[in-house]
């Protein structure tokens, strides 16, 4: 067993586990943090996209102990106050998702995007999420949910920063 210490949305986490533990597998069977979903095993898919120090991972990709005094934050972290953060918003608004499995990978995903580029077009939203795959919407309104939240942040709205 090794121990590993990381803070997980905002709170401190001490923990041992196996050497071969994927971040993933801590967050649901350890942390019971169902929100990041496991959906190809093969880091193809997105759904376990979570913020390790401020950067979108596949997390079941990285191996727990690798994240040593790491920052991870999850699609529970991101809403604060009862208030959903403004991608969640977003989605919710814009009818962005439909059976809800990669939603949170990709709300996780699009939030690092428009940290990188506030102003994103079409297609570089739709570039981005090239690693997130979602079988039920087409992707239509998961751009638009980014688009509208885009825009919102360059209104002003402080509150759609993470």
């Amino acid at each position: 067993m090794s121990r590993v210490s990381l803070e997980v949305n905002g709170a401190s986490v001490d923990v041992e586990v196996q050497p071969n533990t994927l971040l993933v597998q801590l967050l649901r069977e350890k942390l019971d943090l169902t929100g990041t979903h496991v959906g190809c095993d093969t880091s193809q898919c997105g759904a376990c996209v979570v913020h390790v120090n401020g950067q979108s991972v596949k997390s079941c990709s990285v191996l727990a102990v690798e994240l040593e005094g790491a920052k991870v934050t999850t699609i529970e972290g991101l809403a604060q106050g009862g208030e959903l953060h403004p991608m969640q918003q977003a989605f919710h608004e814009e009818h962005g998702l439909q059976c809800g499995y990669c939603t949170p990978g990709v709300v996780m995903s699009t939030v690092d995007l428009l940290k990188r580029n506030e102003s994103p077009t079409e297609g570089e939203v739709r570039e981005w999420l090239e690693g997130n795959i979602c079988r039920c919407t087409g992707y239509h309104n998961i751009v638009k949910a980014v688009l509208s939240c885009a825009d919102k942040m360059k209104a002003g709205d402080a509150s759609a920063a993470e």
